[in-house]
């Protein structure tokens, strides 16, 4: 057991599991014989009557003037401004409202103002030290008064062990403001900053921080595979209150930790946290959550890799849902939006909780394209192909969900502009998905739903399958055969066909489906399909045909050469 003494009056510090100081003031004036209680009631018992009672809360303390006045300037100057004012009682009585830590604590400044020993501890030491200088104990009045002794003490946790700096700060959400006033709160912030950016191993360790940090002695290589080393005090940071999280994590961007642990960081308290509507914790009220979301924008480290799309979308989605400051939620949009180009299709995939709701929220991710494709509006990018088909593969992945509505679906499909798409097939896959798991919708749904496709940027194959997809409506079906048969007929008269006929009707009729919406009946669609397949197999054998005319064509050609070689010998 180690100990350490303090100036200006005895005090011990207990070297074993949690540290411990055990203060005496330097001179009694009063020495207590007894402190009784009974129900809220407090009786200092000694040779001279009481003459002062103080109520702190529902606390009511019977004390001598004497012991009192003598170590707090706050107490002394209550006394006599009573007896300034001509106060006749025997037995005045002072009222402190808001006395930091409540009864509890001041029950510890009596002792000490008595001359009783006071356990100092980590989960007291923070409102002692703010109630002596609520009660200004300082060494102006008496040499070791408790000011300074709270304040040894709290400067030797600061610097020893890890887990007592997390039980100030658990025991400074009761006093806040005197904390802040105090700077507790920054010097605290400041040691876990400091302790978190150096090597653990190099800082004394109580028991508890010897358990929690065990895994960095016993396991080298998952250390190695997941980071652990580095992220080693991610847990017990993610336990602090909102408001001390964010000076903990402001403290360690100004010791340079590297921006993309200190986005892990955030992101690891968010989950523990904020994980979703249904697993709020209950105090965590609506205007609390949205207080906490913004403080959680804000402290966001500003490089571009510090944080993941995924985890800012959950963020959009926890912003929309709370209501934040319009600025800081266009301000995570943003940032999504500049991510799109290097996201992956699961980045964007984040689940709703409402049992009404689409399995995945298309609608914020919709709010991101959008604002992307305004950003490109302004400065053009070559990689809005990229984006686009980043899109399509998202559009496939939700198009299986039955709650998907229409209007969702063709709201993220035309959200980018034309130019996104070089070859509409990955569109196509997903209008066929969404059509295919949701076979129940009207005729003017699914053309509601196939708006965004342009058939021209179909390759052959997409126009291949979407000709015999039943899914698709009937007239965009009719379109589609009628552009293959534009094909082909195009295709027959670059082979050397003669079929006038079947190109200029096929052209013509296109133009009256396109200008005039024409419907046309399953059956048609059946006989059109069959004469394209007939054209097809006439392409086939007139390039066949053709082949073999070449062949022979080049076959003379050879001969005539031969004989001509001939014919200038002789």
């Amino acid at each position: 057991m180690g100990s350490r003494s303090f100036d200006g009056g005895k005090a011990t510090v207990s070297g074993s599991k949690h540290n411990k100081c055990v203060i005496l003031p330097a001179n009694e004036s009063v020495v207590a014989e007894a402190l009784e209680k009974r129900n809220q009631n407090w009786t200092v018992h000694d040779r001279v009557a009481n003459d002062l009672i103080i109520q702190v809360g529902d606390s009511s303390f019977q004390l001598h003037k004497l012991a009192m006045v003598s170590k707090s300037e706050y107490l002394n100057r209550l006394v006599f401004q009573r007896r300034s004012n001509g106060a006749k009682d025997t037995l005045p009585k002072i009222q402190i409202d808001n006395f930091p830590g409540g009864s509890e604590i001041f029950e510890l400044v009596v002792k000490f103002c008595y001359g009783c020993k006071v356990d100092l501890t980590a989960s007291n030491i923070a409102p002692v030290h703010c109630a002596a200088h609520f009660l200004e104990m300082s060494d102006d009045l008496e040499q070791g008064n408790l000011i300074s002794k709270t304040e040894a003490f709290l400067s030797f946790v600061l610097f020893s062990a890890w887990k007592d700096i997390f039980r100030i700060l658990k025991s400074c959400e009761s006093i806040s403001l005197w904390a802040m006033k105090l700077q507790i709160l920054q010097r605290c912030s400041d040691a876990i900053a400091w302790k978190a950016c150096i090597d653990p191993n190099l800082f004394t360790l109580s028991e508890d921080d010897a358990i929690s940090l065990n895994v960095l002695e016993n396991d080298a290589e998952n250390l190695k595979h997941k980071g652990v080393a580095e992220n080693w005090w991610f847990e017990d940071v993610s336990c602090l209150r909102i408001d001390h999280f964010v000076e903990v994590i402001k403290s360690i961007k100004r010791k340079g930790v590297r921006s993309e642990l200190v986005g892990s960081c955030v992101a690891y308290w968010t989950a523990k946290w904020i994980s979703g509507p249904d697993n709020l914790p209950k105090h965590l009220t609506h205007h609390l959550l949205r207080v906490t979301t913004e403080s959680l924008v804000r402290i966001l480290p500003e490089e571009e890799n510090s944080v993941s799309a995924n985890f800012l979308l959950h963020f959009l989605k926890l912003g929309i849902m709370t209501r934040i400051n319009s600025e800081l939620l266009n301000e995570v949009e943003k940032r999504i939006a500049l991510k799109l180009e290097n996201c992956r299709v699961s980045d964007l995939l984040i689940k709703n909780y409402g049992n009404d709701d689409t399995v995945y929220d298309v609608g914020t991710v919709s709010r991101v394209v959008e604002a992307y494709a305004s950003s490109m509006l302004k400065n053009p990018t070559p990689k809005l192909l990229v984006v686009g088909k980043l899109v399509d593969g998202y559009l496939a992945q939700v198009s299986r969900d039955a709650k998907l509505s229409v209007e969702q679906f063709r709201s993220l499909a035309e959200a980018l502009p034309n130019d996104a798409r070089y070859c509409h097939d990955n569109l196509y896959t997903a209008i066929d998905a969404y059509l295919k798991a949701h076979p129940r919708l009207t005729e003017e749904e699914r053309i509601s739903v196939c708006t965004a496709m342009a058939y021209h940027k179909l390759s052959q194959e997409g126009l291949k399958h979407a000709t015999r997809n039943d899914r698709l409506p009937v007239n965009i079906t009719t379109r589609l055969i009628l552009l293959e048969q534009v094909n082909m007929a195009r295709s027959l008269t670059s082979v050397g066909s003669n079929y006038q006929r079947t190109k200029t009707q096929a052209i013509i009729r296109v133009n009256r489906c396109v200008e005039n919406e024409w419907m046309t009946s399953r059956n048609e669609i059946k006989m059109m399909r069959k004469e394209v397949e007939n054209m097809k197999m006439q392409l086939s054998e007139l390039q066949i045909c053709k082949m073999q005319i070449q062949r022979r064509a080049k076959g003379c050609l050879i001969s005539k050469r031969i004989f001509g070689s001939e014919h200038s010998v002789a």
